[in-house]
């Protein structure tokens, strides 16, 4: 059984078993996983790779849980969970090192301490520096790639290495993590110094915006679609009709249509039915295919 394996390599206090999903994605939808383990170092990320794929049983890296989709039936398999005991952060003179368990609303909540500038579009972001970085999140006009200067990664082999920016491959929504199978491990924020005041006043600003524009409220993954090219998502759905439309207890936000949100008691299967619905209506009408920034455990 996959967890004895896990815990005679691990210990007892680092692997759960039968563990609800629900409780672990923003979205609140998702059954059991087998098993979950909370590393607390590279060396441990490493051991519970290798022995999934010594007994063949499938893995997923799991972050803060913001931007995925646990399926009704859950998971066979194990999950690791990058979370508390992979939060440190370390301050570099301007620059930040974050581990891949850090809320990136507390990175940026640290840098404003410092009186460092770069975060401050990160504040409302609800993804951890693993997540973030292996997606390039951004919000109001900043993304990650902006800010980072170095990236540590376990690769497949279990080869714990260190690359700069500039080989991330950093794209829209994207990086070369979510294509070599590495798992990220931490990352180097280059940031510069500036006015305390002036910081908290854009994250202020920010924040109110998030605030009256977003259904904060309710579960959801943030922004359910990547902004097509030359349009935003949010005003297709919109001019399409589909706004407050409903699935079970999933809907697109009558607040702000790019949000699917549960609105209570919402399953898996009402949400990805929904996204499906709202892809093919908008497809249909503007011949625009719109691609979820969420990704579905499976």
């Amino acid at each position: 059984m996959i967890y004895k394996k896990l815990v005679e390599h691990l210990g007892e206090e680092k692997v759960l078993k039968n563990v609800p999903l629900k409780e672990h994605i923003s979205f609140k939808v998702g059954g059991p996983c087998e098993c979950m383990v909370f590393p607390s170092s590279a060396e441990d990320i490493s051991t519970a790779v290798q022995v999934c794929k010594a007994e063949s049983i499938p893995y997923y890296i799991l972050g803060n849980g913001t931007n995925v989709i646990a399926l009704d039936e859950g998971y066979k398999g194990v999950i690791i969970k990058m979370g508390k005991l992979l939060g440190e952060i370390f301050r570099e003179g301007n620059c930040l090192r974050a581990q891949s368990g850090v809320l990136l609303s507390n990175l940026s909540k640290k840098a404003y301490e410092y009186s460092l500038t770069g975060l401050e579009f990160a504040g409302g972001i609800p993804g951890s520096v693993g997540g973030g970085i292996m997606m390039n999140a951004g919000a109001y006009g900043g993304e990650l790639k902006n800010v980072v200067k170095t990236v540590t990664a376990l690769s497949k082999d279990g080869e714990v290495y260190t690359m700069n920016v500039e080989d991330c491959e950093f794209e829209y929504r994207n990086s070369i993590f979510q294509k070599n199978g590495s798992i990220v491990l931490e990352a180097v924020f280059e940031l510069e110094e500036g006015d305390q005041e002036e910081i908290l006043a854009v994250m202020q600003d920010l924040s109110k915006k998030r605030t009256e524009k977003q259904p904060l409220n309710y579960p959801s993954a943030g922004s359910t679609f990547k902004r097509p090219e030359g349009h935003f998502a949010g005003k297709l759905i919109q001019d399409s009709g589909l706004k407050g439309i409903c699935i079970g207890g999933a809907q697109v936000s009558e607040l702000h249509a790019g949000f699917v949100i549960n609105k209570g008691g919402a399953s898996a299967s009402d949400i990805l039915e929904l996204i499906e619905l709202v892809k093919n209506t908008v497809y249909d009408k503007y011949q625009v295919m719109l691609h979820p920034e969420v990704r579905v455990i499976k």
